[in-house]
């Protein structure tokens, strides 16, 4: 298994002292932690001090780290898995299956191997009702990868690389509104600037809204298949720019404004686990294709991302109840989080990232229709 990320000090690199923070923490959370015995002394979250320069950032992670995918080691049966379960409900044809009467902290290494295959398979995987602390979830996210680490990103005290998840925190940095939600609330990918990109991810949602606050994904196989096979070929094996989330500055230049961190990866990649192609491009952080004029590359991004977006379809979209986790694939998809509730009841969760591989493109990579016998003549 990959190393885990050493969290940023602040003797390696220039940063921004973090504000404190007193936002009150709800009851539920408050609980949960106890339990835990997180300590919340010194306030919460914990929130590192921001890098300030972009070359502090590129030299986090900026080598190449191996790693084996936990579906690849699997039973394609997945017997110890669904034999355990109560339930196993695919919610949707496409994308998403919700998982009954297990608990994720009590998974033996086959049944994980299992769980990390039926994500690559359904690209988001949901378990209700869960007892889970953020050790035991950051834990489970190890299993998965490295655990990422985020120089920007508050986390539970004493608990690095699990991320809090806070609308509410957000909305005193950004502020939001029903025309401009912002955030999260838009189609996206975690971590797309890496250099080895997000594979699983584990939210876990102790507090969510009555109404509303739901959270949508769509099917990377399902958009690649939604392409004609011709288009395919003009889009197969290209190398688009990935930017990050968040800006620094140019130790050269400071004056010259942010900067953000920059990757090329292929549009279409293959997953190690399936071997099956999917598109991976998002609205929010895919810049441009290389070799094309912005123009050209615009308009080719544009329709990539409405064929995402707009194909209801291949999307789920999952109600929240509270002590629930979602685990998804970034590889294979985008997701977006509804700000309908608009901050009027408090969302709170904390989310682990586990880093997969450098993504790779394979030319006779099938797709999933084809690898599973679905594919009809207008796929060919």
């Amino acid at each position: 298994m990959a190393p885990i990320a050493v969290p940023i000090t602040e003797s390696i690199v220039d940063t921004v002292q973090p504000k404190k923070d007193t936002l009150p923490l709800p009851d539920a959370v408050r609980a949960r932690f106890e339990k835990a015995n997180i300590d919340l002394s010194n306030g919460y979250p914990y929130r590192p001090a921001k890098p300030l320069y972009l070359d502090d950032v590129y030299n986090i992670r900026d080598t190449d780290r191996p790693y084996v995918d936990a579906g690849s080691r699997a039973d394609k049966d997945k017997t110890a898995l669904f034999s355990a379960a109560k339930e196993v409900k695919h919610l949707t044809s496409h994308i998403g299956t919700e998982i009954v009467g297990l608990q994720l902290k009590d998974l033996t290494d086959q049944q994980k191997d299992e769980l990390g295959l039926l994500i690559a398979e359904r690209s988001v995987v949901f378990f209700r009702d869960q007892d889970i602390s953020p050790q035991e979830q950051k834990k489970l996210g190890e299993w998965y990868g490295e655990v990422e680490v985020h120089p920007q990103a508050p986390c539970v005290p004493g608990v690095p690389g699990t991320t809090v998840i806070w609308p509410a925190l957000q909305a005193t940095e950004v502020t939001a509104s029903f025309r401009q939600t912002g955030g999260a609330s838009r189609w996206h990918t975690d971590l797309v600037h890496e250099r080895q990109p997000a594979g699983v991810t584990h939210l876990h949602n102790d507090v969510v809204p009555k109404i509303g606050g739901d959270t949508l994904w769509a099917s990377g196989y399902a958009a690649y298949e939604k392409l004609s096979p011709e288009f395919r070929k003009i889009i197969d094996g290209r190398e688009a720019i990935y930017r990050s989330a968040h800006g620094y500055l140019s130790r050269e230049n400071p004056e010259a404004g942010p900067k953000f961190i920059e990757r090329v990866h292929p549009i279409v990649r293959v997953h190690p686990a399936t071997g099956w192609k999917a598109l991976w491009v998002n609205r929010a952080y895919t810049v441009r294709i290389l070799g094309l004029d912005k123009p050209e590359s615009d308009v080719i991004l544009g329709y990539l991302f409405d064929v995402y977006e707009k194909n209801v379809d291949i999307q789920v979209r999952f109600k929240w109840t509270p002590r629930t986790s979602a685990l998804w694939d970034n590889r294979l998809t985008i997701h977006n989080a509804s700000w309908d509730y608009e901050g009027n009841e408090p969302r709170h969760g904390t989310r682990v990232t586990a880093l997969a591989e450098k993504p790779y493109f394979q030319k006779d990579a099938p797709t999933r229709r084809q690898a599973l016998g679905l594919a009809g003549p207008e796929d060919v």
